[in-house]
This record gives structure tokens, C-alpha cells and sequence, in this order.
């Protein structure tokens, strides 16, 4: 009788070690360091801002670092070599990269040939890349699902964490029938559309995983 409770006992606590191991959330991190790699895109109404100011309003630190010119692509800041040194610190959790919209079959052959060279670096300093998906200017919107199809592939192909950015901005357009998310000139985001995309980021990068 007493080897029969004793076993009972050892099963119990047993279940319960487990149990309560299943319930214990595997990810407390609530501070993150993030690289912001690409161009006017990102550097238009300051979206690393928006990001840690949205991240904020969930109860998560952001520290951010933008390195973004005009008309840059991805290639041009590997060619310049300040991405290598910045990831090569080991600061970042996050290196978020963004180029172009392209939708054509350079632009996507880029994101996903400089995207291997960007997530052996990242792998390398342990860090995790993420795409951040764009879009197109108004004047080629019939372009979009190339835009969408080529980051998609691309952040599949590389392993890395797609932060759909262009889809939930296409979704919106269509649905509504309004393009408040892009500003004046048809192309860079209005402030709205960084606010959104800043959402976007944070609940796919954090949020989500």
C-alpha cells in the first residue's frame, strides 16, 4: 500500500512539473536593440521613432539605429561596408533591411541574393533579419503583387522574418478606396502610413513570433 502511494505521488508531482513548465512562458525579453537598414522609406517621418514609440504603448523597449540614404538598395549598403561593422557589433536583436519596391526581376534576384549575404552575417552575430516589405508609387500600384510575391520569397528563401508591410497597406487601399497612407508625392508614406507601418513591424517582430 505504501509503494502504490508512493508511486501515485511520483506521478503527480511529475504531471505537475510539466504542467507547470508548459505554462511558463519560454520569452520574458521586453528590451530590444534594432538596425533600420535602407532608404527615404524608412527615413521619412523618422519610422524607428514611430517603432519604439508604438512599442512603447505595449510594454516593450526599443533601442534603435537607422543607417538609410536616398535611392539606396540593399546592395548599396553591403557595397559600402558600415552594415558589416554594425552587425558584426553584436548588438542587435533585429536587423531590419528595406530597399525599393522590387517588383521587377532585379530588384527581386537583390532581396534575395544580398538577403543570403545579410542573414549568414546576422546568423553569425546573433541576430535575426527581417524584410520589410514597401510598396510601390502610385503610378505603378498595378505593380504591387510583385512587390508583395518578390518579399515574400525573398524572406522565405532566407529564413528571415517578413514584416508585411506593403500587404496590409494594399489591403487597406482596396478595401477603402483611400490613399491617405501615401503623402503628397505618391510614393513616400504620409504620417499615417509610417504609424501604420510602424504597427505592422512591431506586432510581427514582437508580437507574433
Amino acid at each position: 500500500m505504501q509503494k502504490l502511494l508512493f508511486l501515485l505521488f511520483v506521478l503527480i508531482s511529475t504531471y505537475s512539473s510539466v504542467y507547470s513548465q508548459e505554462k511558463t512562458p519560454t520569452n520574458t525579453q521586453t528590451a530590444f536593440n534594432v538596425l533600420f537598414v535602407g532608404n527615404s522609406l524608412t527615413y521619412t517621418n523618422n519610422l524607428p521613432e514611430l517603432v519604439k514609440e508604438y512599442a512603447i504603448s505595449k510594454n516593450i523597449t526599443i533601442t534603435t539605429e537607422m543607417i538609410a540614404f536616398p535611392n539606396y538598395a540593399i546592395q548599396d549598403h553591403w557595397n559600402d561596408g558600415k552594415v558589416q561593422k554594425l552587425i558584426s557589433s553584436k548588438l542587435y536583436d533585429f536587423v531590419i533591411i528595406q530597399q525599393g519596391p522590387s517588383s521587377q526581376n532585379d530588384g527581386r534576384n537583390m532581396l534575395i541574393e544580398y538577403g543570403k549575404k545579410y542573414t549568414r552575417l546576422c546568423k553569425l552575430n546573433g541576430s535575426k533579419l527581417c524584410y520589410f516589405m514597401v510598396w510601390p508609387s502610385l503610378n505603378y500600384y498595378h505593380t504591387f503583387d510583385g512587390v508583395i510575391k518578390n518579399h515574400t520569397d525573398a524572406a522565405a528563401i532566407n529564413s528571415a522574418i517578413l514584416l508585411p508591410v506593403g500587404n496590409v497597406w494594399k489591403e487597406y487601399i482596396d478595401t477603402a478606396k483611400n490613399i491617405e497612407y501615401y503623402g503628397d508625392d505618391g510614393f513616400h508614406p504620409s504620417l499615417k502610413g509610417s504609424k501604420i507601418a510602424a504597427k505592422v513591424i512591431v506586432d510581427h517582430l514582437l508580437l507574433k513570433q
